[in-house]
This record gives C-alpha cells, structure tokens and sequence, in this order.
C-alpha cells in the first residue's frame, strides 16, 4: 500500500484552500488546476447537494459571494447552477467558469499519483436535515471510494454529530478532520479527537492554539496537528512551524510554498 501522508513537522504539507483561492475564484476546476500545477500536496473543497440532488463544490449556502447569481444551493437545480458565472466576482479574466460537480472535480484529479484531499460535507444533520446530511455523506464517501481515493483523503465536517455517524457507521476507514477547540464542532457525544486523525489548531477566528496545546494534543492522542486557513504570511508560517504543525490550508499556496521551501521545510 501506497504511503500517501508523508507529512511531518519537518517536511510540512500544503493544503489549497479551495484551490488557490486567492488568486482564482474559489472551488472552480480553475483553482484546483492552477494548485496542482504549483505543485500543492493537497486540495481542499465544499461539498453541498443541488434541488436535484447533484453533488457540486460550494463553500456558502447560498451563490450570492461568488457568482452573479441569487440563491440558495439546494433550492437550484445543477442545469440553474450551471448557468451561473462563478469566476466574474474574482475578475473579468475568470469571466465564464463555472461551478463545479464533485465528479468534475474527481475527473480532474483521478490520475494525479500522490495528490491528498480535503473533503469537507456543508450538509449538516440539522433542522429535519438528517437525512439529506447522511445521504449526501454516504455518496460523497462511495465517489471517493470509485476513484480509489479512501486512503488519501480526510473527511472534514465542522459537524460533531455528522462525524460520529461516520465513526460509527465506517469505524476507520477513513481519516477524520476534526476541530480544536473542540466548540468549533457543536455538541459531540464522543471525543473527537480519540478518532479524528487531524485536528485543525489554527482557527479562522482570532482563537490560535499555543505550542502547549499542540503538544498536548499529540502526547494524549497521537493526532497530526494541522494549521488552518488563518496561516496567511511569514508570521503565520513561523508560527505554524514553532508549534511543530504537520500540514497548512491556505488559500495562497503559492506564498506558503515558497516561505516553507525556503525553511527548509518542504520537500
């Protein structure tokens, strides 16, 4: 078997956070193509389901930030979504790409020989949504399977429940992106992290864990240690690299890699 997470605090992964969002509109096959190129070790994306239950990549609930259109997600069809403009916001020269399917995006990557994912589930099992939540889970997980992606990629929710139900239903079978501090999750009847194979330390707030938490989190759990999409400049790297983190999100991998190599940190 393949050992695709050769992370470490000494040889530190980059994760494009939607692709390269900074330089390209978010979770368009344009971001993603434009990270693979720089040659990121991973990409992240948002998974939510349309009206007529297709998988595409979109971060909000609504296409009212990245498109130039008005609307909810599921209350649109994927042809509705299509139409959509999803590069026109981020300049005129992205004007015409589109929103992505899940498939789409897997077709692009499928050949890549050491590419790691990022897959984060929007559908939370909230207000009567149960069951969409699981559903869209259950399908996201059996794509990933198809494309033979099970054991490079890590299934990231900021929903403790919805990550319980794939501990309970899947055990390990696949790697579990959790949360610190563990309020960012909402109500959790298990530990998080006696499961979770990461934990993102570094949160988009103003919260920033300390060199002890990090610490601490891999001597009780073994867990990697990750630094999220707050890691923007030399700061954040100096700091993500004091606190022994294994893997940045970032939304300008083209900085963070050129910081890092530079460091001697990424090979």
């Amino acid at each position: 078997m393949i050992n695709y997470w050769k992370q470490s605090a000494k040889n530190i992964y980059v994760a494009a956070h939607r692709g390269w969002s900074k330089k390209f509109p978010e979770n368009t096959i344009e971001a993603f193509r434009a990270a693979i190129e720089l040659g990121c070790d991973q990409l992240e994306t948002d998974i939510r389901i349309t009206k007529d239950g297709e998988l595409v990549l979109m971060h909000d609930g609504s296409v009212d930030r990245t498109t130039n259109g008005s609307g909810k997600v599921r209350e649109m069809t994927l042809k509705e979504l299509k139409a959509l403009d999803a590069g026109v916001k981020k300049g005129e020269e992205f004007i015409g790409c589109r929103i992505p399917t899940f498939i789409e995006f897997m077709e692009l990557i499928k050949d890549l020989p050491e590419m790691t994912l990022d897959i984060e589930l929007k559908e939370y099992p909230v207000d009567g949504s149960e069951e969409v939540s699981y559903s869209v889970c259950d399908r996201v997980l059996d794509i990933i399977d198809r494309y033979g992606y099970s054991d490079r990629c890590v299934i990231n929710t900021w929903s403790g429940t919805l990550h319980e139900y794939i501990y309970k239903k899947y055990g390990n079978k696949y790697k579990q992106h959790v949360y610190y501090p563990i309020r960012h999750m909402g109500k959790c009847a298990i530990d998080p992290y006696s499961y979770g194979y990461c934990v993102c330390m570094f949160g988009e707030d103003t919260y920033i864990a300390t060199k002890p938490e990090f610490d601490d989190m891999k001597k009780k759990y073994g867990i990697q240690t990750w630094a999220g999409a707050g890691v923007k400049d030399e700061e954040g790297v100096e700091l993500a690299i004091a606190n022994g983190a294994e893997l940045i999100t970032c939304d300008n991998p083209d900085v963070i890699l050129d910081l890092l190599r530079k460091r001697g940190y990424h090979k």
